[in-house]
């Protein structure tokens, strides 16, 4: 007797580990690189920390808003193949089955298997089957606005609290260079612990994450620099 083979693959993470790497990785790269160039322009530390505070609450909201647009987009589009496929099931049954028989064919089985295997996932749930294998629907990808939307929002926010907490920690006159290595160490460990729960590569992961957030905040603390010279 056979015991059972239970297997956990990643792809099952994909909706809220996008979402919360997405916020987190954008939280601590625009608050930092605003903190970076606010500082730059030699600007007290009282007025950086407001700075960065104002761009955690509205990063937060700009996030949560622009996930739930977004997704809900998705899922009205999901919706609205569905609702095609399902009168298409209805009208002509035969033709959908010899739609999903050609699909499983393409895949590498041979045509009267195709047919029974189209034959019975159809008498099953003839719906499920066509969202799966002919849209690319099914319930570890489909779209979730609230939930995409709250931890784009909580992450970002997490991600935001970093610089900030470097910020109230580092020396008036050492603000950007400690915000700076604070906030790639933070980029560092996020695109390792994104890796590691996605199952990909970490070093990748990490030099892409950290190339970028160094990337955005040098042309900041460069923008910063020149205004503050100019004023």
């Amino acid at each position: 007797m056979h015991r059972l083979h239970r297997e956990r693959h990643q792809i099952q993470r994909i909706g809220w580990l996008r979402a919360a790497v997405l916020g987190a990785n954008d939280g601590i790269v625009s608050t930092a690189s605003l903190i970076v160039g606010v500082a730059a322009a030699a600007t007290s530390k009282n007025e950086v920390l407001v700075a960065g505070i104002a761009g955690l609450v509205a990063g937060a909201m700009s996030m949560a808003a622009g996930e739930y647009v977004s997704v809900s987009s998705q899922a009205d589009t999901e919706q609205a193949d569905l609702a095609r496929e399902r009168a298409e099931l209805k009208a002509s049954p035969g033709a959908e089955e010899d739609e999903l028989t050609n699909i499983y064919v393409k895949r590498g089985l041979e045509t009267p298997l195709a047919r029974q295997v189209a034959r019975e996932l159809m008498a099953k749930n003839a719906l499920a089957a066509h969202a799966k294998d002919e849209l690319g629907i099914s319930e570890f990808t489909t779209a979730r606005p609230i939930q995409a939307a709250f931890t784009s929002a909580l992450t970002f926010s997490a991600g935001a609290a970093m610089p900030l907490l470097a910020v109230m920690l580092s020396p008036a006159d050492r603000v950007v260079p400690f915000v700076a290595a604070a906030s790639l160490a933070y980029l560092a460990l996020l695109g390792a612990l994104g890796a590691k729960a996605g199952g990909a590569g970490i070093f990748k992961a990490t030099f892409r994450v950290t190339f970028w957030g160094a990337l955005a905040m040098a042309v900041t603390a460069g923008i910063g620099l020149l205004i503050g010279k100019a004023v």
